[in-house]
């Protein structure tokens, strides 16, 4: 959902918190000219997104990068980039839930800290979250573009949210329709099909 939200163009992008690379490998689907550096603090996960780079013949424009994005100022190189992507650990750091760790506000310091002006800064996450996410954006001068839900069902309540935000923009937030992924007949929507 994530690699779909995004509108890639050819620039130089970052994956943070990449795991294996799976949003850099469908992002290189749609979008060939992308140069993409994957940052990603677990070895074995590092080492799994370079061979599944190498394995699809990506090796020329992708990269694995085994760092910590807390550690961004001194390992990632600033205003470098025209996109960074996201699927980070959705829970708050102390709160119990798998997947905690990583406090938000380090996910969006190093966004904007790699990117340039003008760059987006796509990114999935829970909407409960969403008040905090917004916030520590537009402090960190990502300014929030576009917004869409992830509900399942129609009469469900939504279970994620995509937003892009813009180094440097200004105000403006478009919030999309919800992407519904299941229809009335429980199969997928035609839109998750495609």
């Amino acid at each position: 959902l994530l690699a779909d939200f995004v509108r890639a163009k050819p620039s130089r992008a970052v994956e943070l918190c990449s795991g294996a690379g799976l949003i850099s490998l469908l992002l290189l689907t749609r979008e060939p000219r992308l140069s993409l550096d994957c940052a990603e603090l677990d070895p074995a996960a590092s080492a799994a997104a370079e061979r599944n780079f190498a394995e699809n013949g990506l090796g020329e424009s992708a990269r694995a990068l085994c760092l910590d994005i807390r550690a961004h100022r001194a390992a990632l190189p600033h205003a470098a980039y025209g996109l960074a992507v996201c699927n980070p650990p959705y829970f708050a750091e102390g709160s119990g839930a798998l997947g905690g760790g990583l406090p938000l506000a380090e996910v969006v310091a190093a966004a904007a800290w790699c990117l340039r002006t003008g760059g987006a800064f796509c990114l999935v996450h829970r909407p409960e979250r969403l008040a905090e996410l917004l916030s520590l954006m537009v402090g960190a001068g990502l300014e929030p573009k576009r917004l869409r839900l992830v509900q399942h069902r129609l009469e469900k309540p939504p279970s994620l949210v995509l937003v892009e935000g813009r180094k440097g923009a200004r105000p403006g937030l478009e919030v999309l329709p919800a992407l519904i992924l299941t229809g009335p007949d429980g199969q997928d929507t035609a839109e998750v099909r495609r």
